[in-house]
């Protein structure tokens, strides 16, 4: 595949960050991109459609269409006749395919790498536990080899490969380097975008995990995420990802979203220099068994320094109708739902999306009724403005689906050159 929408190393079109320049990967045309982006939502759409969603002639888009076609972009379905007219039509989708990239998820404790389609199907998934006291240079090692291993037993074109996102938890700062971690001091100022950019060979971005689940929700969700939302990902800690105006907001620093921050001032919580103190509900791997062994809960056979497991127990035991974990899985959901209140009442959008790894299933009709009853009890707009919470399509691999989205996000979604979410341009 080597049609104009395909990356190639960092100089190919690329920024500083590895993002795409305002040249749209040299895709051909704003247009180009609009198109690609109707016929993503659709799913499977006919050129007429097309030309009404999107108000171009039908000159424009067969032109366009035969070019994506060329290139292999696109495929054509088999021919549909018109109801009215009796002309027959032959409707177009992506070929999944076409394009491949690689998201990788770099957890304190666990590296995952997914090779995904355009689709966002996994084609091939890796994991690896990570020591405490793994030095960087290995930790980029490891990162590296894994991503080339999938690749290698994937199979997939390496023409299609468009290039590696990675999504990590924040701060980070603008050039993709990694700030400081609460939980993997040894982490802090690891150049980590620079750095696997060297050892692979392809474009590398590197997105917070809330930002990174956002993107992969609108990307996977198509026409069911086409509007504004507030992704809550649950994984190290609780953060958020923002969509607004059809397109993620990522703010000046690439770090908007930081949830804890707001949960901690709704819920009136501030140390000792009289700034926001983080809430251990928004931890609710390290915090949800702490709070149930504070209701009465007792844990049994676990190894109390296995976080995971211990958070799995809980999980369980709620599912099973224990009290004292009930009563804690509704204390989180409730100090989640108060910090999504803030979202709500802020960016006044009326969609939040529940997911990532901490997101458990034995607790997720508790931790949705929660939330859904707070944005629907406390925002000042409450009569006007009803909020569905839904969780996330992604489930648990939301930010390595969604890192890796965030490479399909920055080569097809149209965008206004210039505008400030297209790049992350140095200061």
């Amino acid at each position: 595949m080597t049609g104009r929408w395909t990356m190639g190393t960092a100089d190919d079109g690329f920024d500083e960050q590895g993002r795409a320049g305002a040249n749209q990967l040299d895709l051909g045309s704003f247009n180009e991109a609009v198109i690609i982006e109707t016929i993503r939502l659709a799913g499977i759409i006919s050129r007429t459609e097309i030309s009404r969603r999107t108000g171009l002639t039908q000159q424009s888009i067969s032109r366009i269409l035969r070019i994506l076609l060329q290139q292999g972009l696109l495929v054509e379905e088999a021919q549909e006749r018109a109801e009215r007219l009796g002309k027959p039509r032959t409707p177009v989708r992506l070929r999944s395919n076409a394009a491949h990239a690689v998201g990788i998820h770099l957890d304190p404790e666990l590296l995952t790498v997914a090779v995904v389609d355009l689709d966002g199907t996994i084609v091939r998934r890796e994991t690896v536990d990570l020591a405490d006291d793994l030095p960087t240079d290995k930790l980029i090692d490891l990162t590296a080899a894994t991503v080339t291993a999938a690749l290698s037993i994937s199979q997939v074109d390496p023409k299609s490969m468009l290039g590696v996102g990675v999504a990590v938890p924040g701060p980070i700062d603008a050039d993709g380097s990694l700030l400081a971690l609460p939980l993997q001091p040894a982490w802090r100022g690891l150049k980590i975008r620079h750095l696997l950019q060297e050892k692979l060979n392809h474009p590398v971005l590197v997105e917070k995990d809330g930002t990174a689940a956002a993107i992969g929700e609108r990307w996977i969700g198509r026409s069911a995420r086409a509007r504004d939302f507030a992704y809550l990902y649950l994984g190290t800690g609780v953060g958020s990802g923002l969509i607004l105006n059809g397109s993620i907001y990522r703010g000046g620093t690439a770090n908007a979203g930081e949830f804890g921050q707001v949960a901690a001032l709704r819920m009136g919580e501030w140390d000792v220099e009289s700034g926001p103190q983080m809430v251990p509900e928004c931890n609710p791997t390290a915090s949800l068994p702490v709070i149930a062994a504070s209701y009465g809960y007792v844990e049994k056979d676990l190894d109390a320094n296995d976080e995971a497991k211990r958070y799995k127990a809980v999980c369980r035991a709620a599912a099973a109708g224990d009290e004292a974990a009930l009563r804690a899985a509704k204390r989180v959901g409730q100090v989640i739902g108060q910090g999504a209140v803030g979202l709500v009442d802020l960016l006044d959008i009326d969609l939040v999306v529940v997911g990532g790894p901490a997101y458990a299933p034995e607790i997720s009709k508790i931790l949705l009724t929660e939330i859904g009853r707070a944005v629907n009890l406390h925002p000042v707009a409450r009569e006007i403005r009803p909020v569905v919470v839904e969780e996330s399509m992604l489930q648990t691999d939301a930010a390595a689906v969604g890192a890796a989205s965030t490479i399909f996000h920055d080569a097809f979604t149209p965008r206004v050159s210039g505008s400030s979410q297209a790049r992350r341009l140095p200061k």
